[in-house]
């Protein structure tokens, strides 16, 4: 399986702060927000990483990570020449994904909760062994902002519905998505929405109407943010800040992850480390190469 970042999108929601910086930049607490994302990708396994962004923003990402080696990862990167929706990233990615699949996730989403590697893992073994699709749902108070999941009482989708008036359960499709190697076929043959994007739902729903899609509702132990608006933004800049000071351990430390997930080896990290010193998170980088931090 490889993964794409969508890290597309002109951050209006966002205005003024993404008018010198795009968005998936911008700090959530003591790092940029495109960490998380990537983060959740190497924890599920996943070393082949496609960057997808616009083209203004897309050297910025290069500057930021190269080519991913220093992380033990082959990053590639893509551009969208102007938001085309979700599904278009499948079709900008088709030749980076030859025929493998895909999980694709979105770079403003942010993702915590003990037992996330597991869950990540068991859903891309699925994918990978049985093809199909598989989205993740987060319970939510106001469920007509987003995609809405419906489950039956075995928890088996039932529908998804893109923003409905009247929703029928209180789950929200979340910006994670695994697919097997059709989906850029798929998402060739959706259909522009009214807005004239191709629509992430629609290739969920294709992939429903054949029975070949799951959902996996994240408990209570889990928090997500979508952190696409000012609020939810310093919402997780806070998060993120409370469960670091209180654990002594990083969410989305890019470095970290690598080394524990044996893309790196402590030697390297060490050097990642290095230009890092004068700041805490240097001296964490070389904490976790002492002490093992969290394993």
């Amino acid at each position: 399986m490889k993964g794409i970042i969508l890290a597309g999108g002109s951050g209006t929601r966002l205005y003024p702060v993404t008018l010198p910086v795009c968005k998936q930049l911008l700090p959530v607490y003591d790092k940029p927000m495109v960490y998380y994302p990537l983060s959740v990708l190497m924890l599920t396994g996943i070393r082949e990483i496609l960057i997808i962004s616009t083209p203004l923003d897309i050297s910025r990402f290069k500057d930021v990570f190269g080519d991913g080696s220093q992380l033990g990862l082959k990053i590639e990167f893509a551009v969208q020449e102007k938001p085309r929706g979700l599904a278009d990233a499948f079709i900008v990615g088709e030749e980076f994904l030859a025929g493998d699949s895909v999980a694709m996730i979105l770079g403003d989403n942010i993702f915590y909760g003990h037992g996330l590697t597991q869950m990540l893992q068991e859903a891309r073994a699925d994918v990978e062994k049985n093809g199909g699709g598989h989205n993740f749902a987060y319970y939510v108070n106001d469920p007509e902002r987003f995609g809405v999941v419906e489950f039956d009482r075995d928890h088996k989708v039932l529908s998804i519905v893109e923003k409905p008036k009247q929703p029928k359960s209180n789950f929200a499709s979340l910006g994670l998505y695994m697919f097997d190697g059709q989906v850029p076929a798929v998402a060739k043959a959706v259909k522009p929405s009214a807005r004239g994007e191709l629509e992430i739902p629609s290739v969920m729903n294709d992939y429903l109407r054949r029975g070949h899609f799951k959902v996996t509702p994240l408990g209570r132990g889990f928090a997500w943010f979508d952190t696409g608006t000012h609020d939810s933004l310093l919402e997780a800049g806070e998060f993120v800040m409370t469960i670091e000071k209180r654990t002594g351990l990083k969410i989305g430390c890019v470095e970290e992850v690598a080394y524990f997930m044996g893309y790196i080896n402590k030697d390297q990290l060490l050097k990642l480390a290095e230009p890092l010193v004068k700041s805490g998170y240097g001296h964490y980088l070389q904490r976790v190469a002492r002490e093992k931090v969290g394993e």
